[in-house]
């Protein structure tokens, strides 16, 4: 196994439906620009209430993507 070194980021995903919509959203869109992208982790969870109900999900989550090696 070789040695890796990972950059993280912090994404913020919502979503009217549920936690877990929230969270395939962020990691989805964040696929389409990272490269690597090998793990996540939900730091915050939160959501918007309108009439006693809720309408909105939002997580933060932290992001770990692989660097690529350097160029020879």
């Amino acid at each position: 196994m070789s040695d890796h070194v990972y950059k993280m980021v912090e994404l913020v995903g919502s979503s009217e439906t549920s936690i877990e919509d929230a969270i395939q959203t962020a990691i989805k869109r964040a696929s389409q620009t990272l490269r690597n992208l090998h793990w996540f982790e939900v730091v915050q969870t939160r959501g918007h209430v309108e009439n006693g109900e809720v309408r909105h999900y939002q997580v933060v989550l932290k992001a770990g993507f692989t660097l690529e090696d350097e160029a020879p």
